[in-house]
């Protein structure tokens, strides 16, 4: 039994063979609609998500399972006090496979040490890890790049509680010659254990977009995240530090994709939208067809 907690759980050949699992679920989507049959997904979500959840039930109905679960933890017996564990436990008998988001890093792997039978697939755990999310990016940049080999890759915005951006960053450096420009203000820098892995060579940062924009392949956008601040004096201070518009696009090379894990707030202004060079909205559908294939095979389903 196989869990994804965290990026490097799966090895690129591993991921390569999602990713030709993706073209073919894309290419004949009929002929996978029955291979999840009698199969049961639980979805728990501690903490409040749209595109994740929706995504993982989505992907789960079409290849004809089903779900059960809850997309708030005031609705569970959490608040009774029953711990995470316990809870895990009883949806082991419940269910074959589980997508959970929690607050709490380390909740996912907590999880993971306790089933016997239930694949655990961490669907966010606080500003640690997004393994599914690095999933959608990575088939979002392979069909729009062709490969993840010597791209730059600039990550802008909340670089300190991002966990999108934390796990994006350990996935791509696997691959070759490739070059991250960390975009952020002082008090949302990348945090220490997230860059110590990479080579010093491959990676600067900057507080200033509009000076590194037009050397980057991928521009990966994320929000400052209110419900991580303890101060919100700080959070307002910060929230529209970085703010894409058409003008700072006007130096960006013709072929850069922008990427965001969304929800966005202020940081990409929707005149962006229009432009052909934004391609968030179609990252989740990449996302939802990542999530297939990866209950797949998680699930060892086979059409």
């Amino acid at each position: 039994m196989k869990h994804l907690i965290e990026p490097l759980d799966f090895t690129t050949e591993e991921y390569e063979e999602i990713f030709r699992l993706v073209d073919d679920i894309i290419a004949k989507p009929d002929d996978y609609s029955h291979v999840c049959d009698n199969k049961l997904l639980a979805s728990l979500f501690f903490e409040p998500s749209t595109r994740t959840r929706l995504s993982f039930e989505t992907a789960m109905l079409r290849l004809g399972g089903q779900v059960i679960g809850f997309s708030d933890a005031g609705v569970s017996s959490s608040t009774k006090g029953e711990t995470l564990l316990d809870t895990i436990r009883v949806i082991e008998n419940y269910a074959d496979i589980c997508a959970m988001r929690h607050p709490k890093e380390g909740a996912a792997l907590m999880a993971s040490k306790v089933v016997k039978t239930m694949p655990i697939i961490n669907a966010g755990d606080g500003g640690h890890f997004h393994p599914t999310q690095t999933l959608a990016d990575l088939i979002t940049i392979r069909n729009y790049k062709g490969s993840f080999d010597d791209l730059t890759v600039g990550l802008c915005g909340d670089l300190k509680f991002g966990r999108t951006i934390h796990s994006l960053v350990r996935a791509l450096n696997r691959y070759e010659n490739v070059k991250f420009i960390f975009i952020s203000p002082e008090e949302l820098k990348m945090p220490d254990p997230f860059k110590n892995f990479i080579d010093k060579e491959n990676y600067e940062e900057t507080r200033d977009l509009a000076s590194v924009i037009d050397d980057l392949d991928v521009l990966y956008m994320s929000r400052v995240q209110k419900e991580r601040f303890v101060s919100s004096d700080e959070y307002e201070r910060l929230k529209d530090y970085y703010i894409l518009n058409e003008e700072k696009l006007k130096n960006a090379k013709e072929d850069m994709i922008i990427l965001h894990p969304l929800p966005r707030v202020n940081e990409i202004a929707p005149e962006v939208d229009k432009d052909p060079r934004a391609v968030y909205f179609e990252q989740t559908k990449f996302g939802m067809y990542g999530r297939m294939a990866l209950i797949m095979r998680l699930l060892e389903a086979r059409k």
